[in-house]
């Protein structure tokens, strides 16, 4: 005679419904944390002054022809260019800087970047005395993309009116609000230029001037940086 062997199965069907709750359960907590990571990751991107694909860092003042400033002790400031200049710009070939000594005027040309053999002024956000320039910058002009607030700084300045100079500049949600709007502020040549530079319907971040201004890219340049003039 067969012999046969019992099988429970509500016992089956209950250590099935354990697995079931135990894996919702786990994919409840995991869906909660990337929630909870990306409320950081937005929290990180407002920290760093992440604004659209222009970087507005805290601790600097802008000076509207996309100049930054940063103070140090001693009425001593460290001048560079904005991310948005940089980008307006792009490659870089080669930079311009005034020598130690030269004294410089606020809103005034302060040194000059090079690229494909046109020279495009920049404006100063601060008046003083120039006490040191960076020469790495010099000798690597990418510096400018790689890190424009950091290892891309231009000169020290001894500024005597610092604090004057410091309230013609923008800075905060003031400064991030410019930013965000400097880009509407351009307006292109023709429809071509900017075809080539667009990715997926977004919007240019390198070599804007020279895909939105074709072959009069550096008059597009000095218009945005306020050197039109010059």
């Amino acid at each position: 005679m067969e012999s046969f062997s019992y099988v429970d199965i509500f016992a089956t069907k209950g250590i099935e419904y354990i697995i079931v709750m135990a894996f919702l359960g786990g994919f409840i907590y995991f869906s909660r944390y990337l929630a909870h990571r990306g409320k950081e990751a937005a929290a990180e991107g407002r920290n760093l002054g992440v604004i659209d694909y222009f970087r507005v860092p805290d601790g600097y003042l802008f000076h509207q022809g996309h100049g930054w400033l940063r103070t140090e002790p001693g009425s001593v400031a460290i001048v560079g260019m904005d991310d948005f200049a940089q980008k307006l710009i792009g490659k870089v070939d080669s930079i311009e800087l005034p020598e130690v000594g030269f004294r410089l005027s606020q809103g005034e040309p302060g040194w000059s970047l090079i690229s494909e053999s046109r020279r495009v002024p920049m404006l100063s956000p601060v008046e003083g005395v120039v006490v040191a320039v960076n020469h790495d910058v010099l000798r690597s002009p990418d510096l400018l993309k790689q890190d424009p607030y950091g290892r891309g700084w231009l000169f020290r300045v001894r500024a005597g009116k610092l604090s004057r100079d410091s309230s013609n500049l923008l800075s905060g949600k003031l400064a991030r609000s410019w930013m965000k709007n400097a880009l509407d502020r351009l307006q292109p040549a023709s429809t071509e230029n900017i075809g080539p530079v667009l990715a997926d319907g977004g919007t240019p971040i390198e070599g804007i001037a020279k895909a939105f201004g074709g072959e009069r890219w550096d008059e597009l340049a000095r218009k945005h940086l306020l050197t039109n003039g010059e």
